[in-house]
């Protein structure tokens, strides 16, 4: 029975030697025993792995053999200091393995005392990994604290959990005005005015940094010295890797400068806005005085050429004297008109009013109309004009109207400043950047360089005003702006005693489709004969006798119109109730009610309704006669009067009562 127990005693005994020499051999740290002489005496399978070799080669093998040469001294001297002192020491060395590859390591040594002599246990741990990371944390720690001194207009503070201040940037000191002695410690609050630490509102912003993770605040801020500063403020949580607040992090930057110049620019837009305001009302009382200058000018000059017209074409006609006379005047009144217009115009585009109807217009019609309208002009002055002709169909993107006013004024200046027995050659041509060059070129007089620069200048006729030739010294700066608000191009070259050459670039277009291109049917009215024998009623409503005498002297040449007048607004719609006239012939500034509220409430009025309104007005402004058209006259007829023109609206108003009643019965 002894036996047995002795037995299994040993067998415990045997066991447990096993593991232990299994835990020895395989640990994960290396074991050493050394001799007092510093020789290997004993090593483990992980110590021999770790100096890459055998471990029956490693017996009797210096230590230091294995140590590099710059950590030698050290480990010779920290040996020493373990054999001579009883107790345990760590160090950390650099170890180059047999093969020439190294590790960093820490040995933790001890002596121990065996029977003839001290021996050193060492305890060998590869850390080279921790070595790498603390190296890479201390570059990255490095890296981090220069760019956090760079930069140079934000303040940096590092706060801990209650919110003292526990390191900062140089920007920090430069903005807040302390050293860093001086603040590291303190709490955040001092860079607060005094009235918001009263108020608890750095404790309220930390509260909610915590609560989002974030706060942003711009206010005042107090430096060192009491001054203050407007400052943009973001602070942020600083989290562990459990997510444990383990700080805070505050960027100030200073805007004060910034805020200054927003309130700078906040004064000058205030005060732009109130410029705006009084150059818009200038502007609407600019316009409003030349539409008022307009109508009291154009009112006078209706009866000068409308009775100039009459004397010309009066039974018995005048003698040859009278007619040089009525010339003049009707010349007179014409330039005067002329400038009137033009005046208008140059008004109307500096504004930014003017309402253009870009389309695409036929080249070769509108340069017809044109050759229309001055080939009279050309003959008076005896100039010869040559017009293109063209083969194919080429349309330009363009305002009809105003591209015509365009040409004409071109073509008028080309004749007008033109030598005796002159000409005139109008060319077009199509450019490689898509667009329409059409030129206007004479073999005028010509024009200095220095008089080319002032061309285009308002008033400024280049010392023609003292010449034969009238002008206003406005039309090619009209002709200018129009060109430019069509997307266009003008120049001009020009040498004294040859000639000039103006030209206008447009943008050339497609050709619309053929159903767009068939000119609509010629729904003009018919000029009625006098010897017609029907009877037509025309009631003008005008409060300037001239104007009614003017008028009436007009109808008294065409028997078949009766006339009747009133003075004002609310006569005029008495009277077109009472007598139900076929045409009502209307001025527009008038006593009482202006004559669109006359004709609003002729038009309601189911008697009236039907009556054709034409307007005749000093009003002669485009704005003026679009909405005159907007409001319902049948017509809108401008001051001065011009008979043929009158005349023409007066029939077409009569044919229209004409057509109605025949398809009535």
């Amino acid at each position: 029975m002894q036996n047995e127990e002795l037995r299994r005693a040993q067998v415990a005994l045997e066991e447990s030697r096993d593991r232990y020499v299994d835990l020895y051999e395989f640990a994960p740290i290396g074991y050493l025993t050394l001799t007092p002489e510093g020789l290997i005496a004993e090593v483990n399978l992980t110590g021999a792995a770790l100096l890459g070799m055998e471990r029956k080669k490693l017996f009797n093998r210096r230590f230091d053999g294995f140590v590099t040469a710059g950590d030698k001294d050290r480990w010779h001297s920290h040996y020493l200091n373990v054999l001579q002192r009883v107790g345990r020491k760590v160090c950390e060395l650099l170890i180059q393995r047999r093969d020439g590859t190294f590790f960093h390591a820490q040995l933790d040594c001890q002596r121990t005392k065996s029977d003839d002599a001290s021996m050193m246990r060492i305890a060998l741990t590869d850390i080279t990994e921790r070595i790498q990371t603390e190296e890479q944390l201390r570059k990255a720690d490095a890296s981090l604290r220069l760019m956090v001194e760079s930069v140079t207009d934000c303040a940096i503070v590092m706060l801990d959990t209650e919110g003292h201040v526990e390191n900062w940037n140089i920007a920090a000191q430069r903005i807040n005005g302390y050293s860093e002695a001086e603040i590291i410690g303190q709490y955040f609050s001092r860079f607060y005015p005094r009235e918001d630490i009263d108020s608890g509102k750095p404790q309220r912003e930390l509260d909610a940094v915590i609560a989002q993770g974030r706060h942003e605040d711009e206010g005042w801020r107090v430096r060192k010295n009491g001054s203050i500063f407007w400052a943009n403020v973001v602070i942020t949580t600083m989290r562990d890797m459990d997510g444990d607040l383990c700080g805070f992090v505050m960027l100030t930057r200073d805007f004060t400068e910034r805020r200054r110049l927003e309130q700078l620019l906040t004064e000058k837009n205030i005060e732009l806005e109130r410029t705006r305001a009084v150059a818009e009302k200038a502007n609407l009382a600019k316009s409003e005085f030349i539409s008022s200058m307009s109508h009291e000018l154009r009112t006078p000059l209706n009866a000068i050429l409308g009775f100039t017209q009459l004397l010309e074409s009066s039974l018995p006609p005048p003698t040859d004297k009278q007619t040089i006379r009525l010339e003049q005047i009707h010349k007179a009144g014409l330039y005067l008109l002329e400038l009137i217009n033009e005046i208008l115009d140059l008004a109307v585009i500096e504004s930014g009013k003017l309402t253009l109807s870009p389309e695409p217009l036929s080249l070769a019609k509108v340069m017809l109309e044109c050759q229309t309208i001055v080939e009279p002009q050309a003959q008076q002055h005896d100039i010869k004009l040559t017009f293109p002709t063209f083969d194919l169909p080429c349309f330009v993107h363009a305002d009809r109207i105003r591209l015509k006013q365009v040409l004409i004024n071109l073509l008028s200046n080309a004749i007008k400043y033109n030598r005796e027995h002159g000409t005139v050659e109008v060319k077009y041509a199509e450019n490689s950047s898509g667009r329409i060059r059409i030129s206007i070129k004479d073999n005028g007089v010509g024009l200095a360089p220095e008089k080319l620069a002032q061309l285009f200048q308002p008033f400024n006729r280049l010392g023609q005003e003292n010449g034969a030739v009238e002008g206003t010294g406005i039309g090619l700066v009209v002709t200018r702006r129009l060109v430019d608000l069509m997307e266009g191009a003008i120049g001009v070259k020009s040498i004294a005693g040859e000639g000039s050459e103006f030209w206008v670039e447009l943008i050339q277009t497609e050709i619309p489709l053929a159903a767009e291109l068939t000119l609509p049917a010629d729904h003009s009215p018919q000029v009625r004969g006098e010897n017609n024998s029907a009877q037509h009623t025309l009631l003008y409503v005008e409060d300037n006798p001239a104007n009614l005498m003017l008028v009436e002297q007009i109808i008294d040449r065409h028997p078949h119109v009766n006339m009747l007048s009133a003075r004002d607004g609310n006569h005029g719609v008495v009277m077109a109730r009472a007598h139900l006239p076929d045409v009502i012939l209307m001025d527009i500034n008038l006593p009482g009610i202006s004559g669109i509220e006359a004709m609003i409430i002729l038009r309601k009025d189911p008697a009236t309704s039907h009556i054709p309104i034409i307007a005749l007005s000093a009003n002669a402004m485009l704005r003026d006669i679009e909405k005159g058209l907007e409001a319902g006259f049948f017509r809108y007829l401008t001051k001065p009067i011009k008979i043929n023109e009158f005349m023409s609206a007066l029939e077409g108003a009569l044919a229209l009562i004409e057509n109605r009643e025949s398809s009535e019965k």
